[in-house]
């Protein structure tokens, strides 16, 4: 015989149940209404698929990084080859490309061969963006001045895929260049931001030659663990000279 809706109720779980919602944002034993969830679920998971749909097709303002923050890191914006939101989400090529407006900033701001190259790029969510990037790019930049590492100039680029790290690497020559963008969003979060990294980014490279370390948000992993993982790599990278699939990171004690 199936469980009445109300055995499912909060003061109904068992212990094992209730450490488990505890650790997960997942949607377990919600309950229902007969064949339906109720109506408090409904509307969450409504607010969710919204809150994911804005994180992607919003455009990414800028400013909202703070006249502090951008004076600070003297952050300026580019774009990829993609001229509109609409455009990147139709052709995924142009995100993986940068515009001839961009290649003559660059050119302009940023010096070449660096040691560490930081890149911000929206990618499929401005909100993981805004939320992670003003407390994990000061910690990437502190931590890499402290190991005596050369540091590029950070900058944003719009409308950016994954890809884009190899031009960037032709482009700017960094031993290592990570490019901190945001993750496709899901109906747990839309604040999850991902690092991909690479050693010598260069045209020839694909997914397999590049690392990653995801999920870098409030219920993942914090900042401050993120930022400490991110240079542990790094300095994996740099010591192995390669980077990718065959280079496994290394167990690091958390910062305190």
């Amino acid at each position: 015989m199936a469980e009445s809706a109300d055995s499912l109720l909060p003061g109904a779980w068992p212990e094992i149940v209730r450490k488990i919602r505890a650790r997960t944002p997942a949607r377990l034993l919600a309950g229902r209404a007969g064949a339906a969830y109720r109506t408090a679920t409904q509307l969450d998971l409504r607010e969710a698929h919204a809150a994911a749909r804005d994180a992607v097709r919003d455009e990414l303002d800028f400013e909202k990084f703070g006249s502090d923050f951008i004076t600070r890191w003297q952050l300026f914006a580019v774009s990829s080859a993609a001229t509109s939101k609409g455009e990147y989400l139709l052709q995924p090529n142009l995100g993986r490309t940068l515009s001839p407006s961009a290649r003559s900033e660059l050119q302009k701001l940023c010096p070449p061969r660096r040691d560490l190259q930081i890149v911000i790029g929206d990618g499929l969510s401005v909100t993981a963006v805004l939320a992670q990037v003003p407390r994990l790019l000061p910690a990437l930049c502190e931590g890499a001045e402290t190991r005596g590492w050369t540091l590029g100039q950070p900058f944003v680029i719009r409308h950016c895929r994954v890809g884009i790290l190899n031009e960037i690497g032709e482009f700017l020559l960094p031993s290592v260049a990570i490019l901190l963008i945001g993750e496709r969003p899901g109906l747990a979060t839309a604040e999850s931001l991902s690092a991909y990294m690479a050693y010598g980014p260069n045209k020839n490279q694909t997914d397999a030659d590049r690392n990653l370390i995801s999920n870098i948000h409030a219920r993942g992993v914090g900042p401050r663990d993120a930022a400490l993982r991110i240079l542990n790599l790094a300095a994996q990278m740099m010591k192995a000279k390669f980077s990718g699939a065959q280079l496994r990171e290394e167990s690091h004690p958390k910062q305190k």
